[in-house]
């Protein structure tokens, strides 16, 4: 296999991890089975001691998926990738490895809902203190820091009002204070095109490969990427032990067809965003925009800084912001739209529109989204791939009726 470590990011998305050797097939094949024949007694012996390669149940390994983490380890730079059967099982599994009873972790105060569940209600109960803090504010972190943190845990950008933390800054002063203590960032929103977290000095990177990386609405998928010491414990403990939360075949194939078009995919939902977000901030029902390549947006100096892994700024496909009115005024927009469609999820062909407070955020007490940023009138947009001017004609005609 051609070594693609220097190719570009889509001869990488498209060609890396790919195995052709029995019968030469152009797509990877669907292993769809659950376990795996042994030549031999001692063969199979040898494989449970980890003494030979080779697939054993599917739980532990499949070829279809063993393609696929090779592909995502290829664009985001790392040494291994483990993939799970959606984001949370990618998280949950992840956290699950590299805490114990008594460990701390520091998460940012703005995350999906359930992530924000799962360690405020879900970890707690075994043992393990978790600190809500705003990872912009360095200080803040370094304050919160203890002998027994072992992660420091974030979005950048932030789900849903697109906050950017500082991802090198927050690195360095983890590490500074242990160099042990792993610093995870959920790369969703931005994927490994626009955003290398490793390579800004985080320890693994988790996603929702069900958003961009699939990118067509009919998968639920995640992945960890990290150094292939972390990855195989993941895989042996926080996977096959504590989770079970597996991939299967099927859907890593849909995955593996998704990424052929990922990049020239975000290539057009970051344009439609930056003209989506241009035309809102002008809007006269529009409170306020949350987009990071607005150039007045207060997180667009750190996001250039960082989102330019395709080689320029790229600020992603989502948008957040406020319709004067709040609430019932947001409500009422997306109740008047006529293409774009209400739901939940991100990084599909169509432009997907929500409301946090009461839908993927709705965990968060007013007080919790107050503290973490959240409007309660703000709407989450994902821009889709359809043409920017009937995404802007769909918004223009759902206005005049608020």
């Amino acid at each position: 296999m051609k070594d693609y470590k220097n190719a570009g990011f889509a001869t990488r998305a498209i060609h890396a991890g790919n195995i052709r050797k029995q019968h030469g097939p152009l797509a990877m094949p669907i292993y769809q089975s659950s376990t795996f024949v042994f030549e031999t007694t001692q063969q199979g012996g040898n494989r449970f001691a980890g003494e030979e390669g080779g697939y054993i149940y599917t739980r532990l390994g499949n070829p279809t998926t063993s393609v696929l983490e090779a592909k995502l380890a290829a664009l985001e730079g790392s040494q291994a990738c483990v993939a799970f059967s959606s984001g949370m099982g990618a998280i949950t599994s992840v956290l699950w490895t590299v805490c114990k009873k008594g460990s701390h972790i520091i998460a940012d105060i703005t995350l999906y809902g359930c992530t924000f569940v799962y360690l405020s209600s879900g970890m707690t109960k075994y043992g393990v203190e978790v600190s809500f803090v705003d990872t912009c504010d360095i200080n803040a972190v370094k304050n919160a820091l203890k002998e027994n943190t072992e992660v420091v845990l974030f979005e950048s950008p932030a789900n849903p009002n697109l906050k950017v933390i500082d991802i090198k800054a927050l690195a360095d002063a983890a590490h500074s204070h242990n160099p042990n203590i792993k610093v995870i960032c959920d790369n969703t929103f931005a994927t490994p095109m626009l955003q290398k977290p490793l390579d800004l000095g985080c320890d693994i990177v988790v996603h929702s490969a069900t958003k961009y990386l699939n990118g067509h609405g009919d998968v639920i998928a995640g992945f960890a990427c990290g150094n292939e010491d972390v990855m195989t414990e993941l895989r042996m403990v926080g996977l096959k032990d504590m989770t079970g939360a597996v991939l299967g075949p099927f859907d890593a194939f849909l995955i593996l067809r998704g990424l052929k078009t990922l990049e020239i995919r975000m290539q057009r939902h970051c344009e439609n965003a930056m003209k989506l977000a241009e035309y809102l901030k002008a809007h006269p029902k529009v409170e306020r925009v949350h987009f990071p390549g607005l150039k007045s947006d207060r997180f667009h100096e750190v996001a250039a800084k960082q989102m330019n892994a395709c080689g320029y700024p790229a600020f992603g496909g989502m948008v957040a912001f406020e319709v004067k009115g709040g609430r019932q005024a947001g409500a009422k927009l997306l109740d008047n739209m006529q293409m774009c469609v209400i739901a939940v999820s991100l990084g599909d062909a169509e432009t997907l529109v929500q409301h946090p407070a009461t839908m993927t955020h709705s965990v968060y007490d007013a007080a919790s989204l107050a503290e973490a940023g959240i409007a309660e009138g703000l709407v989450r947009v994902s821009a889709g791939l359809e043409n920017i001017q009937d995404i802007i004609a769909d918004f223009d005609q759902s206005f005049t009726k608020i």
